[in-house]
C-alpha cells in the first residue's frame, strides 16, 4: 500500500501530483497496477457475483469516470460501494453519500446558505462535509433529484466545480458513483443519464448461488454487529488510483513525430487500427438493431475507459477483451440487461 509519509493527508499528495512527470510514474506504474489489480480481485472475495461490478468501479475510479448501478433493492449497490470505500481506507471526511429525493434541498447536497455572509450580500455556502469535499461520493436514487439539484449535479460530474456566489470553486471529486432502483424516462434528466458513460445491472443472485448467498450474508451480519471490516487489506489506497489517474493521463497526452513528420498519438501505439474497426463495426450495430443512443461525449470518454482497463488489466495496449465496456452503453435498465448479454458474444468472448 502507497504511504503517504509522517502525518501526509491526501489533500497535502494533491498539492504535489500535479508534479510528477510521466519519467517519474513510469518507474513506479507496474507496482501501482498490481496493487489495483489485487485490490479489485481481494475485494471481489466478498461479494457473490459481484467481479464485474467491482472491476468496473476499479477502472471508472482509475478514470476518474462515474458509475451507475442499476438494480432493485437488496442487490448490494450500496454495499459495493461502501466496502470499496474502506478498502481503499477513505476516511469520513473524504466520502459523502446521500439518498436523493424528489424534497432533497440543495443544501443537504451542496451546503447550506452561510447566514452571516449572506447579510454581507454574499451568497455562499458552507461546503464542509458535504459533496463538494467529497473525494468519493455516492449519490443513491440519483434519478429522483429535483430541478434545484440537477443542474448544480451537471456542472459537479462533468466541470468538476460548483458556484459561490458566482464563482467557480473546483470540488475534491475524484470518484463517483450512484446508483438507481430504476432509470426513468424523463428527457430533464437525459443529460443526467448521459454523464454517466457506463452502467451496470446489479441483479439476485439467488437463483444461482442460493447457499452462497445465505452463508455470505450471515457471515456479513455478524462481521457488522462485531464492528469487523476484513476487507479492508491494505491492497490499494486513494493515491494508488490518483497516481494511476495522472500517469495515464500524461500517456494520453503524449505525441511524437516520426520520421516522415507524422504525428503519434496514442490511439497509434495503444488501439491498433483493426481493433478500432471493430468498435465502430459493434457500435454501428448497437446503434442500428437495438436503437442505442451513443453521444459524441460517450465516444471519447469510452476511448480514455478502455485505455484504463487496459492498463489495469494486462499492462498494455487496448485488446478485444476490453471491448466488453461496451456491455455498459445501455441507458435503460432492457438495454443494460441486453447489452451485457449481447456484446460478448458478439465479441466471441462467451
Amino acid at each position: 500500500m502507497t504511504e503517504l509519509g509522517k502525518g501526509e493527508s491526501v489533500e497535502k499528495f494533491e498539492q504535489t501530483l500535479d508534479q510528477l512527470t510521466l519519467e517519474q510514474l513510469s518507474k513506479e506504474s507496474q507496482k501501482i497496477r498490481k496493487r489495483i489489480n489485487n485490490f479489485r480481485l481481494a475485494l471481489g472475495r466478498y461479494f457473490i457475483d459481484r467481479q464485474n461490478q467491482i472491476d468496473l468501479m476499479t477502472v471508472c475510479a482509475v478514470a476518474q469516470e462515474p458509475l451507475l448501478l442499476v438494480g432493485p433493492p437488496g442487490t448490494a449497490k450500496s454495499d459495493l460501494i461502501l466496502k470499496f470505500k474502506d478498502a481503499l481506507s477513505i476516511s469520513d471526511e473524504d466520502y459523502f453519500e446521500y439518498m436523493l429525493t424528489r424534497f432533497t434541498e440543495p443544501s443537504e447536497v451542496i451546503g447550506p446558505i452561510d447566514i452571516n455572509q449572506l447579510r454581507e450580500g454574499k451568497y455562499i455556502r458552507r461546503d464542509k462535509g458535504k459533496l463538494p469535499t467529497g473525494r468519493l461520493v455516492f449519490l443513491d436514487e440519483i434519478f429522483k433529484s429535483n430541478s434545484a439539484i440537477l443542474n448544480s449535479l451537471l456542472t459537479i460530474i462533468n466541470e468538476r466545480k460548483f458556484y459561490q456566489d458566482g464563482e467557480a470553486v473546483p470540488v475534491k471529486l475524484k470518484i463517483l458513483f450512484a446508483a438507481a432502483n430504476e432509470i426513468p424516462e424523463h428527457s430533464e434528466l437525459l443529460a443526467l443519464k448521459d454523464r454517466f458513460c457506463l452502467k451496470t445491472s446489479c441483479q439476485s443472485v439467488q437463483e444461482r448461488y442460493f447457499v452462497e448467498l445465505l452463508d455470505a450474508g450471515l457471515e456479513a451480519h455478524t462481521q457488522r454487529d462485531l464492528n469487523q471490516k476484513p476487507w479492508v487489506e491494505g491492497h490499494a489506497s486513494l493515491v494508488d488510483f490518483l497516481k494511476a489517474h495522472r500517469y495515464l493521463t500524461l500517456l494520453l497526452s503524449k505525441k511524437e513525430t516520426d520520421i516522415e513528420g507524422n504525428i503519434i498519438r496514442d490511439r497509434h501505439l495503444f488501439f491498433k487500427d483493426e481493433l478500432l474497426t471493430e468498435m465502430r463495426r459493434l457500435i454501428k450495430t448497437l446503434v442500428r438493431e437495438d436503437n442505442i443512443f451513443i453521444s459524441d461525449r460517450k465516444i471519447i470518454k469510452l476511448y480514455r475507459l478502455l485505455r484504463t482497463r487496459a492498463w489495469i488489466f494486462h499492462g498494455g495496449a487496448v485488446e478485444r477483451q476490453d471491448l466488453v465496456l461496451l456491455s455498459y452503453l445501455g441507458e435503460t435498465l432492457e438495454e443494460i440487461e441486453l447489452l451485457e448479454e449481447k456484446v460478448p458474444k458478439l465479441l466471441g468472448l462467451e
